[in-house]
């Protein structure tokens, strides 16, 4: 199976960088590709878990696809866990993990494995899964740059 791992040292806080990347209903407004996002079920599991079911449209030039995965958010944790449930996979697991590093600034883990259902939808859009997974951190960095202020130069 296809996988993806990335790490990014990043001049903000865990915490900040959680919240930014569990504030799903925004990522169509900077995450590259992202069309459509759409929370179909939010439930709360306690004060510091949530789970959520959000549909997520994705476009490459002339493909579209939606998949739906259902979310874990778990704030004491500060990892963001995404299972696949419905779309043109066999197989979709993502993991975001933050560790702070100071009070400014964490650590970035993003890891994801995933297979298409079709060979050929594979062969198509491998390559440029690839390609959005690395833009797909910058994206979240920049982000964070924008709403909280870029980090002071060395």
């Amino acid at each position: 199976m296809p996988q993806f791992t990335t790490e990014r040292h990043v001049a903000h806080s865990a915490e900040e960088m959680f919240a930014l990347v569990a504030d799903v209903e925004r990522y169509p407004e900077f995450v590259p590709f992202c069309e459509r996002l759409i929370v179909r079920t939010r439930q709360q599991g306690d004060a510091e878990r949530e789970t959520l079911v959000a549909d997520m449209t994705v476009g490459f030039k002339a493909f579209r696809e939606t998949f739906a995965t259902r979310v874990l958010l778990d704030r004491p944790a500060l990892t963001i866990d995404a299972q696949y449930l419905e779309g043109p996979f066999r197989h979709l697991d993502s993991r975001w993990t933050f560790v702070p590093e100071g009070p400014h600034a964490c650590l970035v883990l993003f890891s994801i494995d995933y297979e298409f259902k079709s060979r050929i939808l594979a062969a198509v859009m491998g390559v440029a899964f690839d390609g959005m997974f690395r833009k797909l951190a910058g994206a979240f960095e920049a982000r964070a740059d924008a709403v909280h202020g870029a980090a002071a130069e060395a």
